[in-house]
């Protein structure tokens, strides 16, 4: 990952240096996690709804700065400007989910063919398969933070995918998965609804409201403070993630590794789509950046909940699943560098 230009950089100086800094979170989460494997399985046990409440803390304290900055009179003006929500829905829903399973299959049952048995593969294809069936709820907001994307668009884009999440994940994931039996773990997903978007928005409404009540610019002083805690936060989440995969990690890295090249093919593929169809389409960097992120982020509690549920705890489903939660934080990172670099160019575009 290249290291973000100052002027690009919306969480100052301290994040120029974030690829350095989340290198280090990375390793020093599975060296911890090796040496201390006890107090992250404490950790571990902290969920509910198979949703880790020590990361859900995190996560919010990343979200929770963005939505102090979302105007809820600007909602209405989403409807004026549908490109970006309509590009959302389209990746999501009609590219993504088909793009995954043609590419788990290509990979597990072609390239990779003789390096694991056809049961495992299958098993493989699965996991990930579920991965691109269930778009992000609760990271997109960090990602869109990152790239200075629109906050009352990107809760309006998050809010609907949410919706529509509802009613077609599981007869999507049962269509490319070939089973007909596909249980949508309710309490997961709207545990992280709540969690992720109704309690940070509720919270960034009122705290807006009130910086907004004294004046001046307390409202940009308040938001230049929580920077530090944004990337604090995210460097705290990175640690956690992999100290509490670090056992699988270090235990079956070759088999890691094989996942891991369908999964980047395939964020790097859907993003260049999105993104691609958002500069045809001459969207605004602030709509096109989180639009395309929406899609290549994935909603990973929900995906590794239906693994569990389908094929066991110790499936390769729910393998392939947990690799798509450690090779995301890297990689959306890396997309927010590259967009951050582009914003002048999909700006100018925009506007001629």
């Amino acid at each position: 990952m290249n290291e973000v230009s100052p002027a690009a950089d919306p969480l100052g100086a301290f994040g120029r240096y974030l690829s350095l800094w989340i290198a280090l979170a990375i390793g020093g989460g599975v060296a911890l996690g090796a040496a201390f494997p006890g107090a992250f399985a404490v950790v571990a046990s902290a969920e509910v709804a198979r949703v880790n409440l020590v990361v859900a803390v995190l996560i919010w304290v990343m979200i929770y700065p963005m939505m102090v900055q979302v105007d809820l009179g600007c909602l209405r003006d989403v409807g004026r400007r549908p490109g970006g929500l309509a590009l959302t829905l389209v990746v999501n829903w009609l590219i993504k989910p088909f793009t995954m399973a043609l590419l788990a299959w290509a990979f597990f049952h072609g390239v990779f063919a003789g390096l694991v048995s056809a049961e495992d593969a299958d098993q493989y294809v699965a996991g990930m398969i579920l991965l691109g069936v269930a778009p992000c709820t609760a990271m997109v907001f960090v990602w869109s933070q990152l790239s200075r994307g629109d906050p009352a668009y990107t809760l309006v884009q998050v809010s609907v995918n949410d919706l529509i999440l509802v009613v077609a994940f599981a007869p999507l994931a049962g269509l490319l998965l070939g089973v007909s039996d596909v249980a949508v773990p309710w309490d997961t997903l709207v545990l992280s609804v709540v969690l992720f978007v109704v309690v940070p928005l509720v919270a960034g409404v009122v705290t807006r409201s009130a910086l907004r009540a004294r004046g001046g610019d307390a409202l940009d002083r308040f938001t230049a403070r929580l920077k530090p805690a944004s990337i604090v936060g995210l460097l705290a989440t990175v640690v956690l993630i992999f100290g509490l995969q670090a056992p699988t990690l270090l235990a079956r890295p070759g088999v890691i590794a094989l996942i891991s090249v369908p999964l980047l093919v395939q964020s790097y593929g859907i993003f260049a789509i999105a993104y691609g169809l958002a500069w045809a389409f001459r969207l605004r960097h602030a709509i096109a950046a989180p639009a395309a992120m929406i899609g290549t982020s994935n909603f990973f509690e929900l995906a590794v909940a239906v693994a569990i549920s389908l094929f066991g705890l110790q499936s390769g489903a729910a393998l392939a699943t947990v690799v798509g939660v450690l090779i995301e934080v890297p990689v959306m990172l890396s997309l927010v560098a590259f967009a951050n670099r582009t914003r002048a160019a999909f700006d100018a575009r925009a506007a001629a």
